[in-house]
């Protein structure tokens, strides 16, 4: 029997990316991916953040980050900001230092929202990670369509947290079949891990338009690390300056890719939708 059952939960939304946010720092269980799998069937979710116990003494929790289908990703801006709303008045703090299995997340109050310091961006095909060096990450040798005619094409790849593809369009990214586009360039070979496809526009010095396809978790509202990625992609391309504001389905962020110390910034509401509380039944084929 899970662990589980009428263990109370939030749901929230970090403009408009879906989450859950659940609080296990007591010890007491440990989420397997069955039981992420069985609260998405139940409470659908872009992503469910865990936290645990700290893992290292100057950190306020060590977080695990699951996708709908179960696989686990290694940051979420937008759900790092629910868990700060949550987790900020339970610690007495208006700053965290939150441990993943890849990274410790920084976030702080900034006026009705919150700032997530994502940390450094990585760009070697290495990092990403790709199969195979496949030229200059600004611009890899990649394309998605027809040979001679192809749809999309020559993505920034970037790895903020977990890999991602930013493929520039010229227009309208909702013009787009993301919806068939995503999970084919998600499972490419290129892409060992797989990868978060994104479609950005840009369309001023200082603003990007971007949809995304998250890997294990398909079309979102909105995903931080994406905005991130997107942001970082554009000023290596001299497409934007150093802040810039990421309009996304959900909403808008505000990601600054600080030169001090390369770290990126990415600033945003959050909402809470409701409080639940597990049961025992949701989890009954979660063994």
């Amino acid at each position: 029997m899970s662990g589980l059952g009428n263990r109370p939960y939030l749901k929230m939304n970090g403009i408009g990316n879906e989450i859950v946010v659940l609080d296990l720092t007591d010890g007491s269980h440990a989420v397997t991916p069955a039981e992420a799998r069985a609260i998405a069937a139940r409470e659908p979710f872009d992503q469910l953040m865990v936290l645990y116990p700290p893992q290292k003494a100057e950190t306020d929790a060590f977080m695990r980050i699951f996708n709908t289908d179960g696989s686990q990703s290694g940051a979420c801006g937008n759900g790092t900001r629910c868990v700060s709303w949550y987790f900020m008045p339970v610690a007495g703090k208006d700053r965290l230092l939150l441990q993943t299995p890849t990274s410790l997340v920084e976030s702080r109050r900034a006026g009705q929202g919150f700032t997530v310091d994502m940390g450094p961006p990585e760009f070697e095909w290495q990092q990403i990670p790709l199969a195979r060096d496949a030229g200059d990450t600004k611009a890899i040798d990649f394309s998605f369509g027809p040979v001679d005619a192809p749809i999309i094409q020559a993505p920034s790849v970037v790895n903020m947290g977990n890999p991602h593809a930013v493929f520039w369009v010229d227009s309208d990214p909702a013009d787009y079949d993301l919806g068939t586009i995503g999970p084919q360039i998600e499972h490419d070979p290129l892409f060992p891990e797989r990868v978060n496809i994104s479609l950005a526009e840009v369309r001023s010095r200082d603003h990007i338009v971007l949809r995304v396809w998250e890997r294990g978790a398909g079309l979102t509202r909105a995903c931080g690390s994406a905005a991130c990625a997107t942001a970082v992609a554009a000023v290596r391309l001299g497409k934007t300056e150093r802040k810039v504001r990421i309009t996304l389905p959900g909403g808008d962020l505000l990601i600054e890719w600080r030169e001090s110390d390369g770290h990126v910034l990415m600033t945003g509401a959050v909402e809470l939708e409701h409080e639940g509380r597990f049961t025992a039944d949701w989890f009954a084929d979660a063994a």
